[in-house]
């Protein structure tokens, strides 16, 4: 998505990373770019307001639920994998009924 105008930081840099910035997961030199990004490109506003906005229907519904440690690990390190252009082996990581990770290999 691009809304055809130029700007310093471009419309698929900012959206690639909105979820780091919505979480505070970025530098603030990197946080000042985007905010300045969101002042100049309405479109960009307004992805980020729907993900901000999903985001806290989600924490509202669903933020009182443990997460069971080793699946949080899993899923921690396969974010680790994908961030560092690591190939990921197709597996499916999911919390058995007793709240317990499983691995599904296809």
């Amino acid at each position: 998505m691009s809304c055809g105008e130029p700007h310093e930081t471009d419309c698929s840099e900012v959206l690639d990373h909105l979820y780091e910035f919505l979480d505070h997961e970025m530098p603030d030199s990197d946080c000042s770019k985007f905010e300045v990004h969101f002042e100049e490109c309405s479109p960009c506003l307004e992805k980020y307001g729907l993900e901000q906005a999903v985001k806290k229907l989600v924490k509202r519904c669903c933020g009182q639920d443990d997460v069971p440690t080793d699946l949080r690990s899993k899923v921690m390190g396969r974010i680790d994998l994908i961030r560092s252009g690591q190939a990921v082996p197709e597996q499916d990581v999911t919390a058995s009924e007793t709240g317990q990770p499983t691995v599904a290999k296809e």
